[in-house]
Order: structure tokens, then sequence, then C-alpha cells
């Protein structure tokens, strides 16, 4: 019998009251599979709707009426413990970070994941805690950018630009050339200038959607608006794309009516997890292009406090979870 671990578990969805740290049995790594003991973790939006069940279809593929996974958390760094047979990709020791939103485990001290998932090795220079916000957000801001069909030279407006999204999404898109008008708070105009931002509006004092700007992208990192609201912000082909299915659950509708809307557009892409993925942030951060943005810092015995936190609305990047300090 496998020792037992520490792990944030939840028997049934709700409020963040509902996840407590317990001992769990330790899994094993199967055929193909690494075990990976967890250093760092985060709380993020993912983790906060799976463990809500909100919206209710998270509940199709994670349970009607109680969760079938009782240990979430998508993202994860940490060191490699032991591998299952038929691994070559990764040995015991290797420093890695990665995500998994289909096998979940990462708020534990230990989980398993394939080797051919979501998953690179950290970059020499960073730590865990560095390390392990790198893919939810960010993965979310390239499939948007890339589903954007942004390039160089192109005037892209970001709302909701200190969020994990948006401000992955300014560091993206100013690493592909475009300039970035990103709208926040004032208090946090100097963080998006110095992430790649040209030009910042602050929400809180005025309407970013009344003016009159010409943008080839507008992209709306936090859900909080509209492509009826944006649509005079966009040039003739400028497209629309939002992190989430918007409040009617209406933009994958209108991303399929594309033809209808007069030439500008509402995109909503799905995004892709590989291994690629991980290993194309790994070289970004490796390079300094691209580093994750981190607000607070909780030990996993305080995670619940950390999901309240998340749900406030008003985090400024990344929440991390220290596993093993």
């Amino acid at each position: 019998m496998t020792r037992p671990m520490k792990a944030a578990v939840r028997e049934r969805y709700g409020p963040p009251d509902v996840v407590r740290v317990t001992d769990v049995r330790k899994p094993l790594a199967g055929d193909g599979e690494l075990l990976v003991k967890v250093h760092a973790t985060t709380v993020n939006r993912t983790d906060c709707a799976l463990r809500a069940a909100k919206p209710f279809f998270w509940r199709l593929s994670t349970g009607l009426r109680r969760p079938r996974t009782a240990v979430i958390g998508s993202e994860f760094a940490g060191e490699v413990e032991a591998v299952g047979a038929g691994v070559t990709a990764f040995r015991p020791g290797d420093r890695v970070f990665g995500y998994d939103d289909a096998g979940w485990g990462a708020h534990a001290e230990y989980l398993t994941i394939s080797q051919h998932g979501t998953l690179a090795a950290i970059p020499e220079r960073l730590s865990y805690e560095q390390a392990a916000p790198g893919l939810e957000g960010s993965h979310y801001a390239l499939t948007i950018i890339e589903g954007a069909g942004v390039r160089s030279g192109h005037d892209v407006l970001v709302n909701g630009a200190t969020g994990a999204i948006g401000s992955a999404a300014v560091q993206l898109l100013a690493h592909r050339g475009a300039r970035v008008t990103a709208v926040c708070e004032t208090a946090h105009a100097d963080l998006v200038r110095g992430l790649g931002a040209d030009r910042v509006i602050d929400h809180t004092t005025e309407d970013f959607t009344a003016h009159g700007g010409h943008y080839d992208a507008v992209i709306d990192a936090v859900g909080k608006s509209t492509y009826a609201r944006c649509r005079r912000l966009l040039k003739s082909r400028g497209c629309y794309i939002a992190s989430d299915l918007g409040p009617l659950w209406q933009n994958p509708f209108l991303a399929l009516a594309g033809p209808l809307l007069g030439g500008r557009r509402v995109k909503f892409p799905l995004p892709r997890n590989d291994a690629a993925t991980a290993r194309h942030f790994a070289e970004l951060m490796a390079s300094g292009a691209f580093l994750p943005v981190i607000d607070r810092r909780y030990p996993l015995d305080d995670i619940v406090e950390a999901y309240r936190y998340v749900e406030t609305g008003r985090k400024i990047g990344n929440v991390v979870i220290t596993v093993t300090p």
C-alpha cells in the first residue's frame, strides 16, 4: 500500500468552503506516466469553474450530482519522482511544469501525468513557483491571439489586461510586434506598460467602447463585454474574440454567423493542449519574452483563502500555491 499524501479535496460542488486539506492515497505512475512531486500549483478561473460546476455544463464531464474527481488543480511545477514503463521523454530528478484539465490532481503533493501530456522541462533560471503559472492563462491567450490571426503591426485592444489571460496576452502580443492598447485600472498602468502595452485606458474613469478606435482585434480577456459593444472599435475586417462563452453563451454562435456580421468577425477557437504548447512557453520563459505575473502566494493549507481571493475578481495575474516549501 502506498503512503498517504496531503491534498486539497472537494467531494461536492459549491463555494470555496467545500474544499478541505486532508490525507489521501498517493498515486502510482502507470505505463507511460510520470509521478511528479508537486512543489507549486495555482488556483485559477478553470479550477474555480470546476469546483463550483459553473456553468452547469461542467457536470456533463465531471459528474451530474457529485464530482467524480476529488482532487482538482490544473497547473503545476515539480520534480519527477518516478516513471512508469515505456517512459523515455523524462527521468527521475527532472524539473517539469505542466497543465492538465482532464486528469486534474495538481492540488496535492503528488500527481501522475502522461509523458506526452502538456508538459515540459522548467527553464534553468526559473523557480517552481515562477514556472507553475506558466500555462493556464497563457495557453488561452495564445489560442485567442492565433485565432484572431494577429501579426506584427496589428493594432489590438486587450480588455482585462491584468488577469492571468490578459497579462499573458499583452506580453505575447508585444513579442509578435503588435501595438497593444490595454484596458485596466490606472493603479496597474505601469505594470501593463512594463509587459509591453503601448497605451492604457482606465476602465474606472472611461468607457473603452466609446472610443472610435480602429483595431484589427479586440480581445476580451475577462468576459465582461460583448461583440455588440465592441463592434465599433473594429476595422472593417477586424476580429472580436473573448475568453468565455459570453453572458448569453452567444460567442460560439456569433462565430458561426461570421458572414452575416458585415466583414467584422467573432472568433471562438478551442485551446490546444499538448507537449508542443508547453515547450513553446518554456522557450518564451527562458528567453524572457514571457513571464507569468504573480499576485499572491499561499501555502496549500490556506488554499480555501486562495479560492476566496481569486473569486473576488481582483487578482493581478496569477495566484500560486506552495505545496512543497
